[in-house]
């Protein structure tokens, strides 16, 4: 017998806790907590899959929910997914900074929350999906200013190839690209999480997005997820350089 995959749903609004475990009835069996600390007691006890948090909550909020989890020997790898209200990003920003391995924002997409929960339980050892992405990007540095050429991205960051040096990591970068048949161009805050140097193919850097306004995350997600419906192959191939 198939043993279903377990997912909690963490969310102090009953009416937002039914709404996305009914979304996700078929994806694994729901498990749901009102609050913070029902969540981590829940997540000891039941060791959900997939964790899909609110972020604004009373008590114990859901980046320091995702904190905690992850300074959790026994838990720190199940993937967290923070779901934030609507704003310019500081609340994306406050969920990445917090740990999230991924952030969808209120109200619910229902397929793009369907889509990301199945990829986690789907590739959870991979981490998020990526897709090619053949763009310019500019780097704003504190100060100096470059520019790079992506091959990648997901909803959580970019794979940027850089001519000349490439910065350290954990260092903040303001970028600037513009995604295939969209004018406006996406500049969202990111930090560096690791990069390959000169003597190792193409330079370059992963960039780990920080803060993403709400309709830059939107017209992200609306491109991965158009893309990621794929064949494996071609998914396979796009996470070469994830």
């Amino acid at each position: 017998m198939e043993v279903k995959r377990k997912i909690l749903v963490v969310d102090d609004a009953p009416m937002f806790r039914e709404l996305e475990s009914l979304f996700l009835a078929r994806s694994g069996r729901v498990i749901t907590a009102a609050d913070g600390e029902e969540a981590i007691a829940t997540a000891r006890r039941e060791r959900p899959d997939v964790i899909v948090t609110d972020l604004s909550m009373p008590g114990l909020a859901g980046d320091v929910l995702c904190r905690r989890i992850k300074r959790d020997p026994d838990l720190a790898r199940i993937p967290i997914i923070i779901v934030t209200g609507q704003d310019d990003g500081g609340e994306h920003e406050r969920a990445v900074r917090a740990g999230a391995d991924d952030v969808l924002e209120k109200p619910v997409n229902r397929v793009s929350l369907i889509q990301t929960v199945n990829h986690f339980l789907r590739l959870a050892e991979r981490g998020l999906v990526r897709v090619p992405l053949e763009t310019d990007v500019r780097l704003a540095l504190p100060e100096q200013e470059t520019w790079g050429r992506s091959r990648n991205i997901s909803r959580g960051g970019i794979f940027v190839e850089l001519p000349h040096g490439s910065p350290a990591p954990n260092t903040e970068i303001q970028l600037e690209f513009v995604l295939p048949d969209i004018d406006a161009p996406l500049s969202p805050t990111a930090k560096v999480v690791w990069r390959r140097l000169e003597s190792e193919a193409q330079a370059g850097v992963g960039l780990q997005f920080l803060k993403l306004g709400s309709h830059a995350a939107r017209l992200l997600d609306e491109f991965i997820y158009e893309r990621a419906d794929a064949s494996s192959d071609e998914l396979a191939r796009a996470l070469t350089h994830a």
